[in-house]
């Protein structure tokens, strides 16, 4: 029988008093665990965090760049992004960056170095990048599924059959998943589905270079160029420039990584290291909070940000210049689902059935954060409602008891259903992926981090570092709105032209 319960189920607060027991040298300098994360632990962890679905589209954008800029591009991304990683491990203990006081997310970081409006404005930004990104893994995990019955349809009628399949009831079927996963009330209770999301990331990003190697390999015509894809014969100079803007977003969004808010909490044994998600306003610094007072934090961060980007840049200048080898300028947008390869069909299969589980643990990571902001909020406005405190626990057989609150189960399915709805109305996978890579690139990649080092290092106006740093930040934002601006008109010409029942887009 169903019994009326009061809790707070939505995150485990990191409290010193939840560690019962623990003694003194047990416990850091403020009262929580003692931290065991090494640099190597950490530069593995943002590897983890980095490397994702945006790798599908680099050879892609490569092909939009060429054999010069392409590269360059990678490269300029790859150091502004170790950069601003660095001034946010100083930023991470304010004032001082080894003894000064912690901060444990993001938002709290820019309220102690810059606080006001600044504070909402970071909230504002990481919070319509998580929706953004929540619709962005609906259509992508959508065409991933439509792309393994296209792949058995090609293989069992030709490659020149149409195997049209629309893109609409695999995106339903995603939606209905994230409904079920989504009623989880304890956010810590899905790490598994991170270990998960991790493991296929790994491999279906694998698979798509692997088999681009292959496919170079093979020797099959194919044309490249210094600059890409020619005016004139593959594009006009209009579309050239437009999906130069776009590719950049493409880019953007493959680096990422400061926006994926990952809290890694070390367990009891060292050598378990859990992966979850805490609040909305984390950043990658968030790595901190595991690892080891001695050496100072900040510099065991930027040793792990230089090993782990590094890594990832390498992957990606791999995947991107090997898979534009392998295709040339008539690279796919996404070269696992845009049929750039046709066999071995099996291992296609198995690649995109990779890239549904990694979304469907992924989308949850994101969304999470959301439904505690939203839940919070209700819960502290009206703290009264039973429609909106209440709980109630249902015994279910060898699962235990499960906590069912009404306000947690409409809200959440309604947000699944809205971003589900979206995705269906701009189911196109590059121009999405450019323009939230284009929204999330320079706020929180690269103004936060500078205005807080700026604060927190009490530069003055106009020296030279602070010029320099407000020209780089300049020239990211100038970079991030080209990109949009791309991405924005792909979207428009795409809805033009769109068929709902093919899935070529």
């Amino acid at each position: 029988m169903a019994r009326e319960m009061q809790k707070n189920s939505m995150f485990i607060e990191q409290d010193p008093e939840a560690y019962n027991g623990s003694t003194g040298k047990n416990l850091d300098d403020d009262g929580r665990a003692k931290r065991t994360g090494t640099w190597l632990t950490a530069s593995a962890h943002i590897i983890t965090s980095v490397i994702g679905s945006g790798v599908l589209s680099l050879a892609w954008s490569i092909a939009q760049l060429g054999w010069v800029a392409g590269p360059a591009v990678l490269m300029a991304f790859s150091f502004i992004t170790y950069f601003t990683s660095t001034l946010l491990a100083d930023c991470y203990r304010s004032p001082d960056p080894v003894t000064g006081k912690r901060n444990y997310t993001y938002m709290d970081v820019v309220r102690a170095n810059l606080g006001g409006r600044k504070v909402q404005l970071c909230g504002l930004a990481q919070y319509v990048n998580l929706v953004g990104i929540s619709i962005g893994y609906t259509i992508t995990s959508s065409i991933s599924m439509v792309a393994v019955k296209r792949s058995n349809c090609f293989h069992k009628n030709g490659h020149d059959v149409k195997c049209h399949t629309s893109n609409y009831p695999f995106m339903i079927i995603f939606a209905g998943i994230q409904i079920l996963l989504s009623q989880i009330p304890n956010f810590h209770k899905l790490s598994w589905l991170s270990i998960i999301a991790a493991i296929m990331s790994f491999a279906y990003s694998s698979i798509g270079l692997g088999l681009s190697v292959a496919k170079a390999a093979g020797g099959g015509h194919v044309r490249t160029t210094l600059t890409g894809v020619t005016v004139g014969v593959d594009v006009s100079a209009q579309e050239k420039v437009w999906r130069t803007f776009r590719a950049i977003g493409d880019i953007a969004f493959a680096y990422a990584y400061s926006t994926v808010l990952v809290e890694i909490q070390a367990s009891d044994d060292d050598s378990v290291i859990s992966i979850g998600l805490h609040e909305a306003c984390m950043h990658v610094y968030n790595l901190h909070d595991t690892l080891k007072s001695s050496p100072p934090e900040n510099k065991v961060m930027k040793r792990a940000s230089l090993l782990g980007v590094s890594t990832t840049t390498l992957f990606y200048v791999l995947c991107g210049c090997v898979g534009y080898a392998a295709f040339g300028n008539d690279a796919p947008g996404n070269f696992l689902t845009g049929f750039g390869f046709y066999e071995p069909f099996w291992l296609i299969d198995l690649a995109n059935v990779c890239i549904a589980i990694h979304l469907v643990g992924a989308y949850q990571v994101f969304c999470q954060p959301v439904f505690g902001f939203v839940e919070k909020k209700c819960k502290k406005k009206w703290p009264e409602s039973k429609f909106i405190t209440g709980e109630y626990a249902i015994d279910v057989p060898f699962c235990g008891a499960y906590y069912i609150n009404s306000f947690r189960l409409v809200w959440r399915t309604a947000y699944v259903i809205v971003t589900a709805v979206i995705a269906m109305t701009f189911p196109f996978f590059n121009e999405f992926l450019g323009l939230l890579g284009a929204a999330s690139f320079w706020p929180l990649t690269v103004y936060f981090p500078i205005e807080m080092y700026i604060a927190q290092a009490k530069l003055p106006k106009f020296s030279f570092t602070w010029t320099w740093l407000k020209i780089l930040s300049w020239a990211c934002l100038i970079v991030s709105i080209v990109a949009a601006a791309g991405s924005i008109q792909g979207l428009i010409q795409d809805l033009k032209t769109y068929k709902p029942f093919s899935s070529d887009q």
